[in-house]
């Protein structure tokens, strides 16, 4: 009898130190994943990738303890202008054949303040893959009144350079801005599997 006291309370000790994390998966109708250039330095020019997925494991309500991973097909890169679109899937920028997604997995989070941190993680782009710090708002957690369902959104934005990436060497930064502003609105529900 003692064994198994012993033994059930070993247990609880360990559960207790033990959280299982929940996995949150983005829905797609609700996710995007934008960008932003300047072009000619006097205007800003947007666009998007329509077919992203964002996976999210957090195991409590804040995001402290929270892993992102991202993939987004650059074939899905949407501007409004077909022609640009097609130049951009071209192997003047992204090389959307050869290099058919891009990725971003994170390595560190840090909370910086009321429902916003601070995240660092690996971007594969173009063959390439490089160190990224990003900005994390989570805009809060409710339940879907059409689902019935939990529903997180999180908001992720930063700046990253295309030359980083190789990606457009023969736009100088007069034509296209080095510097591309990024951004990612989207929505969880919580993975049932």
């Amino acid at each position: 009898m003692k064994k198994l006291v012993v033994i059930a309370i070993a247990f609880l000790t360990l559960s207790a130190f033990t959280t299982i994390g929940n996995t949150w998966k983005s829905d797609p109708p609700h996710t995007q994943l934008g960008f932003t250039v300047t072009h000619l330095g006097i205007n800003d020019i947007s666009g998007a990738f329509e077919d992203v997925s964002i996976t999210l494991n957090a195991k409590g309500e804040d995001l402290r303890d929270a892993a992102f991973s991202l993939v987004a097909q650059t074939v899905s890169v949407d501007t409004r202008v077909d022609a640009r679109n097609n130049h951009l899937k071209s192997t003047d920028f992204f090389n959307a054949e050869k290099y058919p997604e891009m990725s971003f997995t994170s390595t560190e989070i840090k909370k910086e303040g009321n429902n916003r941190y601070s995240l660092t993680g690996e971007l594969s782009l173009h063959g390439i893959t490089k160190t990224v710090h990003l900005n994390v708002l989570d805009r809060g957690l409710v339940t879907n009144p059409m689902s019935n369902k939990e529903t997180r959104g999180i908001q992720v934005s930063g700046t990253i350079k295309r030359s980083d990436f190789g990606i457009g060497e023969k736009f100088p930064e007069a034509v296209i801005s080095d510097e591309v502003r990024i951004i990612a609105n989207a929505e969880f529900l919580q993975d049932e599997n």
